[in-house]
């Protein structure tokens, strides 16, 4: 069974990796992780995420941010006489970000690899809690529950993320496992 799980792991992950750590080549597949972000962000299920939500999220990932400046970069996509970001207001707000950040000229793209490299780190240290250097199952299942996802409920579902990824097979992932994951779902 266990066999099963790794070969199916090591699948979904055989996938060319990228040059940009977290941009999205694949429109369909960018389109529906757009919508399990954006339904994480609405708590409330009102089809609308207000700039609260969005800094609630960000704070539960250990990243702080000052509302006036999410509000500031949000509102001129938020759509007259609502009170939130609707999913095309998200879109168009990840569009304008993705121009923004990733929308550069070739010289710039190694500039990039080490900006990618640094956020690579940085997005690590937030599922690392101890600071140990791993991830652990209970460590993902954590940062998971504080997103509020299901998988943060279920420790058997999560052993099987660490399975998918732990290449040498010692039960949680270290950067360079977390690395090439990323590099290959982004990709």
């Amino acid at each position: 069974m266990a066999a099963a799980a790794d070969s199916e792991c090591k699948r979904s992950l055989n996938r060319r990796p990228s040059s940009s750590s977290f941009r999205l080549r694949c429109s369909s597949l960018n389109s529906l992780r757009l919508r399990r972000v954006f339904d994480i962000f609405d708590k409330n299920r009102d089809g609308l995420i207000t700039v609260q939500e969005i800094h609630q999220a960000l704070t539960r990932l250990g990243l702080e941010t000052d509302v006036s400046d999410l509000d500031s970069t949000i509102r001129s996509f938020i759509k007259s006489g609502n009170i939130g970001l609707t999913y095309d207001g998200f879109v168009a707000l990840h569009e304008s970000l993705d121009q923004r950040l990733f929308g550069l000229e070739m010289e710039e793209e190694v500039a990039e690899e080490d900006e990618s490299e640094s956020d690579l780190t940085e997005a690590f240290k937030v599922f690392d809690e101890d600071g140990d250097g791993y991830i652990s199952a209970e460590e993902l299942q954590a940062v998971l529950g504080k997103l509020g996802l299901p998988e943060g409920r279920e420790i058997d579902r999560v052993e099987k993320m660490i399975c998918c990824v732990d290449q040498n097979h010692d039960g949680r992932v270290d950067f360079f496992e977390f690395k090439r994951m990323m590099q290959s779902v982004t990709s």
